[in-house]
């Protein structure tokens, strides 16, 4: 397993924190701050690639993309989005950037409820209660039934995959998180391992895979350990999200990574049982004392924590493997 950190396009702390805890590889977003160029054009991407390697970081995923939402809802657009996609893409392979994590949630992104609730020692966590979007008014796109998002997730990835194939670019789609439909009347269709495996299986390609979001499949009640084998027996787990979560689609909210539901020895356990070897980042961190939680989920504590927790996880793990094999 790659330890990773999601890191911003410019050095700063936390670059060089990571580098005192041994993360060598890198998950970044695109790189907006150059105002000349396009983020996802090539000389951004690769300069931004030179500037983690420059610092003994390898950029191995890039989790980000250029704006797709009328791809998502199929309005007028989408294929002018799917051409600037298209050319994104192409430039990561140009730029040898192995993996995108994309999602498909239509309208907004990962979305919460509350981003102060407490938890262990006072310490901050993002939460969603769906109750309270019992009477929340319709977006601007009005009802979006999941028939739609299946249509148009497969017309994009008809669009999409060949091109991935031919740049050597693994696509790791993310479930939807919350993985509960809908929202604001707008339909969530990724919301089970079941769904990811349809939506992959829409154009069958080595280059089409998934994200393993702990959090949001445990959220969903998977079996973490079960959806690990079932995709990483498919070479289809490219890229995952070690974290986890309290409670159920409906109210559920975030945790350390040692007080979630999941058996996070076991998860890793599996990851070394079944070989995989991509990369695998914390995500969603409590905030914790003295920090102004003005990144909800991203501050720097709770990051150091996880990388800390992961990698004595990886060490266990790895022995514990060794020790089957030997044995």
């Amino acid at each position: 397993m790659q330890l990773a950190e999601f890191f911003s396009s410019q050095p700063n702390r936390l670059w060089h924190l990571a580098k005192q805890m041994n993360v060598n590889y890198a998950v970044g977003g695109l790189p907006w701050e150059e105002k000349s160029e396009k983020p996802w054009d090539l000389m951004p991407l690769i300069r931004m690639k030179q500037r983690y390697a420059d610092f003994g970081l390898t950029l191995s995923v890039i989790e980000s993309m250029p704006p797709s939402n009328n791809i998502r809802l199929g309005t007028p657009g989408r294929d002018e989005e799917i051409e600037i996609f298209q050319q994104f893409i192409v430039n990561m392979g140009a730029a040898g950037i192995p993996v995108l994590c994309y999602n498909f949630m239509a309208q907004f992104n990962w979305f919460r409820t509350s981003t102060t609730t407490r938890t262990r020692g006072g310490a901050l966590v993002s939460s969603y209660d769906h109750s309270l979007m019992a009477d929340a008014p319709l977006t601007e796109a009005g009802i979006v039934t999941e028939a739609q998002l299946w249509e148009n997730l497969h017309y994009f990835l008809e669009k999409i995959v060949p091109v991935a194939e031919s740049a050597q670019v693994k696509l790791a789609l993310h479930p939807d998180d919350p993985p509960i439909s809908p929202i604001r009347g707008v339909s969530r269709i990724l919301t089970s391992a079941a769904a990811l495996q349809r939506a992959i299986d829409l154009v069958p390609s080595a280059y089409s895979g998934m994200t393993m979001c702990q959090g949001t499949l445990a959220t969903a009640g998977e079996d973490i350990p079960a959806v690990i084998r079932q995709f990483a027996g498919q070479k289809k787990l490219f890229f995952v999200h070690f974290r986890d979560v309290k409670g159920t689609p409906e109210k559920f909210e975030e945790t350390f990574h040692d007080d979630g539901k999941t058996d996070m020895l076991e998860a890793m356990k599996t990851y070394y049982e079944v070989g995989f070897d991509g990369p695998a980042r914390p995500d969603h961190v409590p905030t914790m004392e003295g920090e102004d939680n003005t990144n909800p989920g991203y501050e720097l504590l709770g990051r150091l924590y996880g990388v800390g927790y992961i990698t004595g996880l990886m060490e266990a793990a790895a022995k514990m493997s060794r020790a089957s094999v030997t044995s």
